[in-house]
């Protein structure tokens, strides 16, 4: 397997569905620090926020580790939305039958890197 470079956060067991936040995820992809935070900020989706506070995280990361580094240098290399389990409720339904409610979870990670040119 390919050894990832970078600098990574994880935040895992969140309460939505991962095909959600999937879409959300793409349109920050490969995106430069400052600019994915920006988009972020201001999209209305659940997965914005979930994703918004992951993207800080690694990026603090990488600025607390390597002292060198300012906002301005990172980008989002990766953004890896996985399955986590699923929570199943009962759902009552009519007559007298119920049916299973599944509550996705998601597991997010996001790779920061520095600029290539930097």
């Amino acid at each position: 397997m390919a050894e990832k470079s970078g600098y990574i956060a994880t935040s895992k067991f969140l309460i939505a569905s991962p095909t959600k936040v999937r879409p959300v995820a793409d349109v920050v992809k490969r995106k430069s620090y400052t600019e994915a935070m920006a988009i972020l900020e201001n999209m209305p989706h659940k997965g914005a926020r979930l994703l918004k506070k992951t993207v800080k995280s690694a990026a603090s990361n990488a600025l607390d580790l390597n002292k060198k580094l300012d906002e301005d240098a990172l980008f989002v290399k990766e953004i890896r939305i996985d399955e986590g389990p699923r929570l199943k409720r009962l759902w009552c339904r009519g007559r007298g039958r119920a049916d299973m409610l599944l509550k996705r979870m998601c597991h997010i990670t996001v790779i920061v890197d520095e600029k290539a040119g930097e």
